[in-house]
């Protein structure tokens, strides 16, 4: 440590030291064992045989698919998922980081261990320094989640490919918690990518060798994308294994062989990217999982909470919707089963619980899961898979009522990028005010050394608060910009409109219980008192009390 702090000129604290430490180690772990099997493979006959038979096996399965018939498909669900967040482009909305991005060009991916947005950002922005090009990383998103959801039809129903089935789809890319994610100038694409890559190893789902390797492939590039879909493999997994037994069309040793297969791919690719490439990390969410002692228990209060999560945030004509759909899932199955109907009826149930469970990932087993829509997208997926299901050779109810549900989201698609305008324009509107003020009363902040400090936010639009009253997610959807989250308010109030020239204070005043211990300016002189906030100083410092 010494020697790092003169090579620094600075201290450095023992938790870096070892956080540093770690990492090398596990990246210099990572590379020898990479070295050895790139050996393995090259310089020994076994390993030139396994190359060999793999990529065999990957040629037969892309020859067995006919590619030309998924164009259109992808064409047309491209043109759906675009019209229907078309309001979302238009609105032109810097998302939380996408304002801290915009001004420092930076993309801070690696972090989170998100290696793979790191490196492709700079073909996708041309450039090392990353600008604002959107709607074309929108754009490109939609084009990914439309072949996702092809994909995903292809796989589910049995590469039968039909006008419903695509439209029953729509929850991939449309599910309100998904379009947080399509809102994100910079993050978009590849949060589609890392859906994507959960689908594809199921192209080369009857050759062994060839779906192993590209899981495991597939499974890391997922993990250093966006690791909030990581349950979406193991997902389709399990829905696939109970399609083939409900049906008979396999035995229950090639069932349990495939899962096996799977389910050592997914727990070895997991666990190469959280020995050798993951980074601790621990702020609004963290890595650090459950110890063995708690496991149980932890995971079991994190499905309580998505469970709590979903039930809030979703409106009650989707309840409804998403009931019936689950209801029509278990009908099918038990029609369509070579099973008495009670062993059928009973197995659907557990399989609807298990998808459930699998949709929220690896944030089951985490200390601090995230809760927020991008966090949750998971569901969407969920209920698309059930949606294919359904709809697949069955009545003309369960098409209707799916389609009816679909309806709801892509209407829902186009309300959210209304209401992001609208909060955009009023966000800006009293963001004009407040700075007009302030440059009144202190034209020279920043030669006076004074430093900002909020107390409250500035509430919602009234389009907002209106639409929170059937659909109480929309709330979680549009951040308030100015008194939402202190750190990408001072990104908005400051940077965004070139206030940055005065120091600000970011701990934030919140509430009454650390108004006296943060901030002494609450108890000074009130210098300016408008129908929308008050401005108080202590000579050092301003307060602005935000109205709503």
């Amino acid at each position: 440590m010494d020697s790092v702090e003169k090579i620094l000129q600075r201290e450095v604290s023992p938790f870096a030291y070892q956080s540093f430490i770690k990492g090398f180690f596990s990246f210099a772990m990572g590379g020898i064992c990479l070295i050895l099997f790139f050996d393995y493979c090259a310089l020994t006959e076994s390993g030139r045989a396994l190359v060999r038979n793999a990529k065999q096996e990957l040629k037969d399965c892309l020859s067995e698919i006919d590619f030309r018939s998924l164009r259109k498909p992808v064409l047309l669900l491209s043109g759906v998922y675009l019209l229907g967040i078309l309001s979302i482009i238009r609105a032109n909305f810097s998302y939380m980081n996408d304002l801290k991005r915009s001004v420092d060009g930076l993309g801070g991916w690696h972090g989170w261990s998100r290696y793979v947005a790191e490196f492709t950002a700079i073909f996708v922005h041309g450039d090392t320094n990353l600008t604002d090009i959107s709607p074309l990383t929108q754009l490109l998103a939609v084009f990914i989640l439309a072949v996702s959801s092809v994909l995903l039809i292809y796989i589910i129903g049995n590469k039968k490919i039909t006008t419903v089935r695509l439209l029953a789809s729509i929850p991939l890319g449309l599910f309100p918690f998904f379009l947080e994610c399509l809102v994100l100038k910079y993050d978009a694409y590849y949060m589609a990518l890392s859906v994507l890559v959960c689908i594809v190893p199921f192209l080369f789902v009857n050759r062994k060798k060839a779906f192993i390797f590209c899981s495991v492939v597939c499974l890391l590039i997922m993990c250093m994308t966006y690791q909030a879909v990581s349950g979406v493999y193991m997902l389709i997994v399990v829905i696939l294994c109970f399609q083939d037994w409900n049906t008979g069309k396999k035995t229950y040793k090639e069932i349990l062989s495939f899962l096996l297969t799977a389910g050592f791919s997914f727990c070895f690719a997991l666990l190469l990217y959280r020995v050798f490439l993951m980074k601790p990390a621990d702020t609004y969410a963290s890595t650090a999982m459950y110890p063995v002692a708690h496991i149980i228990s932890g995971a079991l209060n994190n499905i309580k909470d998505y469970a709590m999560a979903i039930n809030h945030n979703l409106g009650v004509i989707w309840k409804i919707g998403i009931v019936l759909v689950l209801v029509f899932f278990i009908a099918k199955s038990m029609y369509q089963s070579v099973y008495k109907k009670p062993v059928s009826f009973f197995v659907s149930i557990l399989i609807i619980g298990i998808s459930f469970v699998l949709s929220f990932g690896a944030y089951v087993l985490l200390e601090v899961p995230l809760y927020a829509p991008r966090g949750l997208i998971g569901f969407g997926i969920f209920l698309a898979v059930l949606c294919i299901y359904v709809v697949s050779d069955y009545k003309k109810a369960a098409i209707v009522t799916v389609l009816a549900l679909n309806w709801c989201f892509f209407v829902f698609a186009s309300s959210y990028g209304n209401a992001l305008a609208d909060q955009k324009r009023y966000a800006e509107f009293r963001a004009g005010i407040l700075l007009h003020d302030l440059n009144t009363l202190y034209p020279n902040m920043s030669r006076e050394g004074l430093s900002i400090q909020f107390k409250n936010s500035i509430d919602y639009a009234p389009t907002i608060k209106n639409i929170a009253r059937h659909y109480p997610v929309i709330e979680e959807l549009v951040p308030k910009l100015i008194g939402d989250n202190s750190f990408f308010d001072w990104y908005y109030l400051m940077e965004h409109y070139n206030f940055n020239r005065v120091e600000t204070d970011n701990r934030a005043v919140d509430d009454a219980s650390n108004e006296n211990s943060n901030d002494s300016a609450l108890d000074s002189t009130v210098v300016l008192d408008s129908y929308y906030h008050t401005i108080q100083s202590d000579g050092k410092r301003v307060l602005i009390l935000l109205k709503h």
